[in-house]
């Protein structure tokens, strides 16, 4: 393994202030504290900074020999935020708000990113810009959206943009990018079933949505495994459903809630279409009524071909072509879509092992993402701040 000497040399410090952000975790959009310690480490490192985007976003600016002058320049992305969930650990870095949690390892994240910032701004053996874009509220807010309609890439123009994110189950030591969808779209439904209650034993009195509900769930699952073609992937999952008060009782209504997921949008639209088709005329045919949302979050993620092949490219020359996988696409959903939606750009993977890294106090849970055992795995800070100062060298070069 290639590491940056320099880099590898300081870990222990970017381990510290990784732990640090893991014991202050902040929920989305409210990351003061965390964007104040990172635009405090890039100003004293002399790189100037730029705070707002995004309400919390912090972007630091790195020119390189020349000034910037030849007008290129990359975007690296690092996330801040943390989930609203119970730590399990009680290690001594484990978090000190009650409900929140850096169960994704964003604590990592922006640290490995601030490793390669510090090594970036003392080198500069490149030419035009680094920018380096701390971005708010990945988990559900949407804080990609938002730094870009403040005007991320029109404040700082960019030809391309990469992010890197922590991956338990891989071998440690690992990395992996791969052109092409990696990451799913995240949407979510609400459907109200509206009916006419009555007595339980006097159906023939009422309009009883109970049953056009069940058959709405397992129709829904013919969308998926009738309607689209078998090479293209979707998830409608109904998560919640909710239905009466006591049980002799007809309710009026039931309500269905769930999420779908796609690695397309064309499939995603075919979905929806299927789904409104379907409730309304097995509602019609029952006669019923309902009423149907659809919500569109967080697009597929993307990545294009010419950027990925350079990560993997990236990737080798550090860890060995061996030790460069292709990743394994995730009905998991990243709102770093929507910088890949006005960029060309790469979203990796660095594997975070299997958990054998805790230290004693762990939750006794697996060191799964979203998990209250979790816990980022600091072996990876030099890798991961090395692949990044890599890939800004290999791109500007």
């Amino acid at each position: 393994m290639k590491l940056i000497d320099a880099i590898a040399q300081n870990a222990p410090d970017i381990a510290a202030l990784r732990r640090d952000i893991h014991a202050h975790p902040e929920l989305c959009f409210k990351e003061v504290r965390t964007a104040d310690l990172v635009a405090g480490k890039l100003t004293e490192w002399g790189i100037p900074i730029h705070r707002g985007l995004g309400t919390t976003g912090v972007v630091g600016i790195i020119h390189g020999r020349d000034g910037g002058k030849n007008g290129r320049a990359l975007g690296l992305r690092a996330d801040m935020d943390a989930l609203p969930m119970q730590e399990l650990n009680t290690f001594a870095h484990a978090s000190k708000e009650p409900g929140k949690m850096h169960a994704c390892g964003h604590d990592g994240h922006t640290a490995m990113l601030l490793a390669a910032a510090q090594y970036l701004s003392t080198h500069r053996d490149f030419d035009g810009t680094v920018y380096l874009i701390f971005q708010p509220a990945e988990e559900g807010g949407g804080g990609a959206r938002e730094m870009i309609q403040d005007g991320l890439f029109e404040q700082f123009p960019m030809q391309a943009v990469f992010g890197l994110h922590n991956w338990p189950g891989m071998a440690a030591g690992t990395l992996a990018a791969s052109p092409g969808p990696v990451m799913a779209s995240s949407n979510e439904f609400k459907i109200i079933i509206r009916g006419k209650g009555g007595h339980a034993a006097m159906p023939h009195n009422a309009l009883d949505p109970v049953p056009v509900a069940c058959q709405l769930v397992q129709g829904f699952q013919s969308i998926i495994s009738r309607n689209l073609k078998p090479v293209d992937a979707g998830v409608i999952s109904v998560t919640m459903i909710h239905a009466g008060e006591t049980t002799n009782v007809i309710p009026n209504n039931v309500e269905l809630q769930g999420t779908v997921r796609t690695f397309s949008v064309a499939v995603l639209d075919q979905i929806e279409q299927r789904m409104r088709d379907m409730t309304a005329q097995l509602c019609a045919a029952f006669g019923l009524t309902a009423d149907f949302e659809f919500h569109r979050n967080y697009p597929p993620t993307i990545n294009s071909t010419a950027e990925a092949e350079l990560c993997r490219r990236v990737m080798a020359d550090i860890v060995g072509t061996d030790h460069v996988l292709a990743q394994e696409p995730t009905m998991g959903a990243e709102d770093f879509s929507y910088m890949l939606l006005q960029k060309p750009g790469c979203y990796a993977f660095i594997a975070n092992g299997d958990g054998d890294h805790r230290a004693l106090g762990h939750g006794g849970g697996p060191c799964m993402l979203h998990n209250p055992s979790y816990d980022f795995n600091d072996a990876l800070l030099p890798l991961g701040a090395t692949y990044w100062v890599r890939l800004a060298q290999s791109w500007l070069g």
